[in-house]
């Protein structure tokens, strides 16, 4: 009886054994939203990738997605493991498929992101009420938050409904303001952490920086969530490698590479407003 238990022990060890080098062999997948061009996400977010499967002792991959619409079907798929998105796409993934935040985005070394309404700087436009009868462009489609939903709040506070304007879309925020600067609308929605990059349209096109005619209020930043195929003792390691980038000088290269100035713990709570923001806007519950 006692060789069956200790046989039956010794099976037991080399199953969870195997089970544990499985699931260290097994890829985690990354899903980065199309913010930018999907090969860009690629170049700014594969460093990161890398770092993290060190850390985790297993493969690391990055997806993305060339629209906002394709990369929702990537999340609904179930295919992704951590997933960086907009507060829209979070609430709802959170709502629908269980998806737990743990980090969000810190830029410029702020944690929190306004929607800014841009006109060239040569437009008579000076109040968003002059707008009114004119194209507006929203980079992202429907379902981007700051550039679209919190744009067209900034909109309606200011007195122009959906109605009172047209609406088009760009790919992603900053092609709005390319394509505002080609001539394709009067005025644009964008986060207002692109005024502050580089690499912004206005200075790759050598034009005059737009003005800003408003801004919206804040709101916690860009969250990085869980789903269900992550269970706890993961989710705290990624959480706790990715927050030791802020702590090192290799790890501020990886962040900077990644357009970020840092990674900042998040609770579900603080995207609250967004969803207060969402009902409003779109007359959805999450």
């Amino acid at each position: 009886m006692k060789l069956r238990v200790r046989l039956l022990l010794i099976a037991l060890c080399l199953l969870g054994a195997g089970s544990a080098q499985a699931a260290a062999s097994q890829t985690l997948t990354i899903g980065i939203f199309p913010r930018w061009p999907e090969a860009r996400v690629q170049r700014m977010f594969a460093p990161i990738a890398d770092y993290l499967g060190e850390q985790l002792n297993r493969p690391v991959r990055v997806l993305s997605a060339p629209d906002f619409a394709a990369f929702w079907d990537l999340v609904r798929s179930g295919q992704l493991d951590l997933v960086h998105y907009n507060q829209y796409h979070y609430i709802k993934a959170h709502q629908r498929f269980g998806h737990r935040v743990i980090l969000k985005n810190q830029e410029f070394g702020r944690d929190r992101i306004r929607a800014a309404i841009l006109v060239p700087a040569d437009s008579s436009a000076t109040r968003i009420s002059d707008l009114r009868g004119h194209k507006i462009l929203f980079g992202g489609g429907r379902s981007a938050m700051v550039s679209y939903i919190l744009a067209r709040q900034v909109l309606q506070q200011h007195g122009l409904g959906p109605d009172d304007y047209l609406s088009a879309f760009s790919t992603t925020p900053v092609g709005a303001v390319r394509d505002m600067f080609f001539g394709q609308g009067d005025a644009a929605g964008i986060g207002d952490v692109i005024l502050q990059r580089r690499d912004n349209p206005w200075r790759r096109l050598e034009r005059p920086a737009p003005r800003v005619l408003a801004l919206s209020q804040p709101i916690p930043q860009l969250p990085w969530a869980v789903t269900p195929r992550v269970n706890r003792d993961t989710a705290l390691r990624i959480q706790a490698a990715l927050l030791a980038l802020n702590n090192t000088p290799k790890g501020q290269h990886l962040l900077r590479l990644a357009g970020l100035s840092g990674l900042r713990t998040a609770q579900d709570a603080e995207y609250d407003p967004a969803r207060e923001i969402v009902h409003q806007v779109l007359g959805e519950a999450y």
